[in-house]
């Protein structure tokens, strides 16, 4: 296969490139990462939040795509291959670190409301992109996985089965699970910021 490759080119596909990595074609797999890492990186921090080792997990993402590569048959786009993996890595990482402390990136999260007029605004909308992210941790992985990508990345459920490797009723249960569960951690939440609401 010839490819014409170099640092930003668009002349060659994505399946090209599948194609070309496994066979030691470095300059390939760089292209690959080039065009998707942002990509990558802006899905991991829906799914996992804005954990300080995104970069870590983002690394693994790309590392099991390279030894995946000589798997890729082009019946999916690689975008859609990619996507599986990504969303794969996610949850394992969610599943180890499940119901453990977590510490998130107080730089990123002050980057992701920078775009409000004032310190005050952006105050409280850092508290609540937080807080939503705190209602996501405890929510069992295999949910909390389905339901972003549902209900935030907007994917049919069938798309997200697809890529969860499981069937669209499994995912319309993850997915109706969350909700509810999400629905009830919001509304203790805000009983406990109101005074002399009924607790539950």
């Amino acid at each position: 296969m010839n490819l014409a490759l170099g640092r930003g080119s668009l002349r060659n596909s994505d399946e090209e490139l599948a194609m070309a990595a496994p066979g030691g074609n470095a300059i390939a797999f760089e292209e690959l990462y080039q065009r998707y890492s942002e990509r990558v990186f802006a899905r991991l921090t829906r799914l996992i939040g804005f954990v300080p080792d995104r970069d870590d997990v983002m690394q693994t993402v790309f590392l099991q795509l390279h030894c995946a590569l000589p798997t890729f048959r082009g019946e999916s786009s690689l975008s859609t291959f990619l996507h599986r993996i990504t969303a794969n890595v996610a949850c394992d990482y969610l599943r180890k670190r499940w119901r453990q402390p977590v510490d998130y990136d107080d730089e990123a999260l002050h980057d992701a409301v920078d775009d409000h007029p004032s310190p005050e605004d952006r105050s409280a909308s850092r508290r609540q992109l937080e807080q939503i992210f705190r209602h996501l941790e405890r929510l069992k992985p295999a949910k909390r996985i389905a339901f972003v990508m549902v209900a935030v990345e907007g994917l049919p459920m069938d798309e997200v089965a697809r890529r969860l490797g499981t069937t669209p009723d499994a995912v319309k249960q993850r997915v109706s699970h969350a909700r509810r569960e999400l629905m009830a951690m919001i509304d203790r939440a805000d009983r406990r910021c109101t005074p002399g609401a009924p607790q539950r």
